[in-house]
């Protein structure tokens, strides 16, 4: 039997697709304040990979060459959402809308301490925020700024 304590260890990195890698780039690193920290070009000299490490456990955001997506990928947005907690989720989803972000699903108070939203990107990925009391739990002190 298999020991479900170690099936799924926690979040380790997530893939966006983009036409357009380097614009991906340029709008990742405005939002994040921050550029990538490993950049990958294809033979043809086109950046195909940008990752960011971020958050207080250095989560991995990746950005893709969408035509590296699995062949099954859809091309509109949908599945599952994977949340970034934030501070602030009111100032965030105002920030994301203003940098072109499209609503997905607006703010939705979940109830003792957890509030939701998601935007799709300009690049067709859906991006969704939490404001997560749980998480704030759960990192230690020490590494919060």
């Amino acid at each position: 039997m298999m020991n479900t304590k170690q099936t799924l260890r926690g979040f380790a990195t997530i893939s966006y697709w983009a036409d357009d890698v380097g614009a991906a780039q340029a709008w990742y690193s405005e939002l994040l304040g921050m550029k990538p920290y490993f950049e990958k070009s294809g033979p043809d000299g086109q950046l195909v990979y940008a990752e960011f490490r971020l958050g207080d456990y250095q989560h991995e955001l990746g950005l893709i060459d969408r035509r590296f997506a699995p062949t099954h990928a859809s091309t509109s947005p949908g599945g599952a959402i994977m949340y970034w907690h934030v501070d602030d989720i009111e100032a965030t989803l105002t920030l994301l809308k203003a940098m072109g972000a499209v609503e997905y699903e607006p703010l939705v108070h979940r109830g003792e301490g957890f509030i939701t939203a998601s935007v799709t990107d300009p690049f067709g990925n859906v991006l969704g925020i939490m404001y997560n009391a749980h998480y704030l739990k759960m990192v230690p002190t020490t590494t919060r700024g």
